[in-house]
């Protein structure tokens, strides 16, 4: 994976794991759910990224190793080969949670609206956890992610027009169907952008009332996440 995406691959990490703890098989499932089939994950993908975060003092793990199958210490390694049941066969059961360091990442993952939160890559992500991200960042990425298709859609018109004499059918009903696919999208993005303006409307008369709990509630509680020596 490149950069760009290995970065997306912590934020989702983090932000399933805000939602509950799990183990690397759970994650892994819930991982591909959240990315799309056709960027499913495999374990020589997740775990190195779990290795990261754990060194990082990001993650947790809890739990201990499988009988007889000693491993490197530190190392986070993906389980063995998967039964017929899709169990993979004596699993060593660990199971990893966000520490105070991983929630204060997240939350920092979480405010940035920036024009890399408006590319395909990571605007799903910043999509799948807005249930925990502020109105205001909603709304700036929604926005933006809206700019840059209707950028996308100029630009596709534009080949459009351009080679429209000089391409076979097929390809030009490949462009019209692509182009169909961005205007769709942006229809749905302006209905989501509207709905995000009636809610903070609604929030400013009646503070509380909001449909998701702010990213403030985000608990960094430094207190509850001490490892035991």
């Amino acid at each position: 994976m490149g950069r760009n995406r290995t970065g997306v691959l912590e934020f989702a990490v983090l932000g399933l794991l805000y939602r509950t703890p799990m183990h690397g098989y759970e994650l892994s499932k819930q991982l591909n759910l959240l990315l799309g089939t056709f960027r499913a994950l495999s374990y020589g993908t997740l775990y190195p990224c779990l290795n990261k975060l754990y060194a990082e003092g990001l993650i947790a793990r809890e739990g201990g190793e499988p009988a007889g199958a000693p491993r490197v210490p530190g190392a986070l390694g993906p389980p063995r080969p998967a039964r017929g049941n899709g169990r993979p066969p004596g699993r060593s059961k660990i199971v990893y949670r966000l520490t105070a360091e991983g929630k204060e990442r997240l939350q920092d993952q979480l405010a940035d609206a920036g024009p890399a939160a408006w590319e395909d890559d990571e605007f799903g992500v910043h999509f799948a956890f807005f249930g925990q991200t502020r109105a205001d960042i909603r709304l700036r990425i929604l926005e933006g992610r809206r700019s840059r298709l209707e950028d996308r859609v100029e630009g596709v018109r534009a080949a459009l027009a351009r080679t429209r004499e000089r391409v076979d059918s097929y390809t030009l009903e490949l462009q019209r169907h692509g182009l169909e696919s961005v205007e769709r999208e942006v229809r749905w993005l302006n209905e989501l952008i509207a709905s995000e303006r009636q809610s903070e409307q609604s929030e400013a008369s009646n503070p509380g009332s909001g449909p998701y709990p702010p990213a403030g509630q985000i608990d960094t509680d430094r207190g509850s996440e001490k490892e035991s020596s």
